[in-house]
């Protein structure tokens, strides 16, 4: 009895051991799994992020300085055609391709040789330019002989692209002013037959508003050029004014809509063509 007893409480205490064998065996592979899973997850994170851009606190502030002189540029632009009796004529603008807006650029910026304004340029889009305002592009008004024909300690120019020759020089590298791309001083008011001889004679129309004042002026002698930093900070990436302009790569930015949604309320077609 004491030996059936025996073999029978051996066999139930070997069936334990092997079920608690079993058991942990099991446990072992399931946690040797988890390990593996987490350290592919954490290995596919790792090479996530490493193929991220990462932003500099610079490169942040440096997308709201362009987004501040698009919003700037938009409210200089309204302001003046607030004013159609003492503004640009409408004619003119309608018949424009692109149009320039460097807001409050100090008379200090143009001492020879010295430093630049900062504005913005906006085109309408489609090969022949009569499509609607497309993306703007970011541009530099360089120093050169230019005279201040109205003073003040601060101007805003606006300056007007007449004609496509006029567009191809400014999507080049470097304009200046007379010599690559005839200027002249806009006429300004409701003057269809000044606007139309304007028009006529000159590739870029130049205007300079300041402490209320507001006329034409001759940028002669000063340079245009594209501002590739800051195209690169404002759409995130290295992106030239021509591929903005023609190639519509990319989308208006939400600074820029009230600049180009004004655009395309006053002068919704090009009526050059």
């Amino acid at each position: 009895m004491v030996s059936l007893w025996y073999r029978l409480g051996s066999t139930d205490t070997a069936g334990s051991l092997e079920c608690e064998f079993e058991r942990r065996r099991n446990e072992s592979d399931f946690i040797r799994k988890v390990s593996k899973m987490r350290y592919l997850l954490s290995f596919g994170v790792a090479c996530l992020l490493l193929n991220l851009p990462l932003i500099s606190d610079s490169e942040i502030a440096d997308s709201k300085e362009e987004g501040e002189r698009l919003s700037n540029a938009g409210m200089v632009l309204k302001a003046i055609l607030d004013t159609p009796d003492e503004g640009i004529p409408s004619e003119l603008l309608n018949k424009a391709e692109c149009v320039l807006v460097f807001p409050g650029v100090k008379k200090g910026a143009f001492l020879v040789g010295a430093s630049y304004g900062k504005g913005a340029m906006v085109c309408r889009s489609g090969i022949d330019f009569t499509e609607p305002w497309g993306s703007p592009a970011m541009y530099r008004l360089a120093s050169g002989s230019i005279g201040f024909q109205i003073g003040g300690s601060s101007t805003d120019y606006v300056l007007l692209v007449m004609n496509p020759s006029g567009v191809k020089s400014l999507l080049g590298s470097k304009v200046k002013l007379g010599a690559d791309a005839t200027a002249a001083a806009g006429p300004k008011g409701r003057s269809a037959e000044a606007a139309t001889d304007a028009a006529m004679g000159a590739e870029i129309l130049a205007y300079a508003r300041s402490k209320g004042l507001f006329a034409g002026v001759s940028l002669k002698g000063g340079t245009l050029r594209q501002d590739n930093g800051a195209n690169k900070d404002l759409y995130g990436r290295k992106i030239s004014a021509k591929e903005i302009v023609l190639k519509k790569e990319v989308s208006v930015p939400k600074d820029g809509k009230p600049l180009v949604d004004l655009l395309k309320e006053v002068s919704p077609k090009n009526l050059s063509k």
